[in-house]
């Protein structure tokens, strides 16, 4: 119920307040890098007077997409903020922060778009914890669904810093070259597009050595002088008659505008739309997103799957829960062996159950959702839960074994053991509340696995004394009813008088033995 109710979400991995994010600044796309550094020397004055942080380190020019790639474009920027440790900052939560800043700079950077993310193992940004990718056979086709599903992912809640991987309206200048005009000139296709490489783009075919360094001599024009399309139309072309050319002479040049980046995927074109989460877990804004994509009209050609966290979840999940299934195989097994009995194992199977209701209601009231840790969690507690039942199981068939009856032998048992029960559980969650209750640096990855061992053990302890009793009575008066003792003996064989056999001889028979 708390599952299904949503009291409970999924995540791949916790979210960790690492005291570090990259806020980003995307100026208008036909801004220049002298503007884009402008505004970020701005931003860095707002930061340096917020009490919370300790350090700025700006990059201008270049973006960081996440798993460490970057993306170099004048009119984008990041500021790596560091802020003070936890327990010394005004507001504790790094995402308040963030968003505070943000909403601020909005106002002092007007024009600018402000994000920020968290930072990544390589310190750049983090991947996003959402990714849908769109694939398609063109294009057009794929963005314009890709926006759709970004306005939907939008209005979610949790879901924030929603973008695509492709941008439109990127500034560019298109080249149509007329074959014809050009080959009447003089010129080859080749030398064009090598000049117009080496012209805007530059050429670093030439090195220079000193000593044991070597450097990249890069060859290309001023900055003055490819600034606008009239540089372009304006570059000059020399045949092999000697004679200066214009691109112009022999080429339609426009202004344009394309996407930023064209991205392929198993030869298919594709979109990635991105979101960061606030406040609610991965696997539960997915799932509403699911939703409300599945409403959505899907063009013909067009497919998508899931990417990020919610790929990483799906492949995580199944292999864990095989494990849990392979620990819950293995406790029996094991039992069987100790016991000698295939039934009376199942009564301490049934402890395990009992342990899930108290784990799964500490998630719930911890704000915890379920991850890889937690699971973690569930698989140490499937061990941790059956000693319990264990304890109460042989002490049990120790009373029998000394002529008690079955009832008489679990309320002994349960007398008996309730102390050292209690001694082992309270134990163990004394133990673990440290975990649980740490809120230092990468605390919150453990906080899960702790808080499920505590409401397992704790709701195991009290059930167990209960149901397990009634579980065995219920199994021995099963294998009475069918005729079967744990031994596996029939009524028929226990009725049988037993006797000590012994050897007769005529030395005993002729003295009266």
């Amino acid at each position: 119920g708390l599952l299904a109710g949503g009291y409970i979400g999924f995540e791949f991995f916790p979210k960790s307040d690492k005291g570090e994010f990259l806020l980003q600044i995307e100026m208008p796309k036909d801004v220049s890098l002298e503007q884009t550094n402008f505004y970020t020397q701005k931003a860095e004055d707002y930061l340096s007077k917020q009490k919370d942080v300790i350090q700025t380190i700006a990059t201008v020019g270049q973006s960081s997409e996440g798993m460490g790639a970057s993306q170099s474009t004048a009119y984008k920027s990041e500021i790596n903020v560091k802020l003070k440790e936890k327990k010394e900052r005004v507001n504790v939560s790094s995402d308040i922060i963030s968003t505070t800043y943000t909403r601020e700079l909005e106002k002092v950077l007007v024009g600018a778009k402000i994000k920020t993310v968290p930072i990544g193992i390589l310190g750049t940004a983090d991947d996003a914890p959402i990714q849908l990718v769109v694939m398609g056979p063109e294009l057009d086709s794929v963005l314009t669904f890709a926006e759709k599903a970004q306005s939907i992912l939008a209005k979610v809640p949790g879901a924030t810093q929603t973008k695509l991987s492709v941008e439109k309206g990127t500034p560019e200048i298109n080249v149509k070259v007329d074959r014809d005009k050009m080959s009447a000139l003089g010129l080859t296709l080749q030398t064009v597009g090598a000049t117009m490489q080496t012209a805007f783009a530059g050429n670093t075919d030439g090195k220079f050595r000193q000593g044991e360094y070597e450097y990249d001599i890069n060859i290309q024009y001023q900055d003055f002088d490819r600034k606008d399309i009239d540089d372009v139309r304006n570059l000059i072309f020399t045949n092999q008659a000697g004679q200066q050319i214009k691109l112009s002479q022999f080429a339609d040049i426009k202004e344009g505008s394309g996407p930023s980046l064209l991205e392929r995927l198993n030869k298919s074109t594709s979109v990635t739309v991105k979101a960061q989460t606030v406040g609610v877990p991965t696997g539960t804004v997915v799932t509403n997103f699911q939703t409300e994509l599945d409403k959505l009209k899907k063009p013909a050609g067009i497919s998508f799957y899931w990417a990020g966290d919610q790929e990483n979840q799906s492949e995580g999940f199944g292999t864990l829960g095989i494990a849990l299934l392979a620990a819950i195989v293995l406790v029996y097994l094991i039992m069987v062996a100790l016991y000698d009995s295939f039934v009376y194992p199942l009564v301490v199977m049934f402890s395990l159950p009992l342990a899930l209701i108290g784990a799964l209601l500490a998630l719930a009231l911890t704000n915890n959702a379920l991850g890889i840790f937690t699971i973690l969690g569930f698989i140490m507690l499937m061990g941790l839960v059956a000693k319990n039942a264990i304890i109460l199981v042989d002490f049990t068939n120790q009373m029998k074994a000394q002529g008690k009856t079955t009832h008489e032998a679990l309320i002994l048992a349960n007398h008996a053991r309730l102390r050292p029960i209690l001694m082992t559980t309270i134990a163990m969650v004394i133990g673990m509340l440290p975990i649980a209750l740490a809120s230092g640096a990468g605390a919150d990855w453990k906080n899960g696995l702790a808080w499920v061992i505590i409401g397992g053990l704790t709701s195991s302890l009290f059930l167990t004394l209960v149901v397990v009793p009634v579980m065995y009575q219920i199994f021995d008066n099963m294998l009475h009813k069918f005729g079967y003792d744990k031994k596996g003996q029939t009524i028929d064989d226990l009725m049988v008088e037993p006797y000590d056999h012994k050897d007769v001889n005529e030395y005993d028979l002729d003295h009266g033995h």
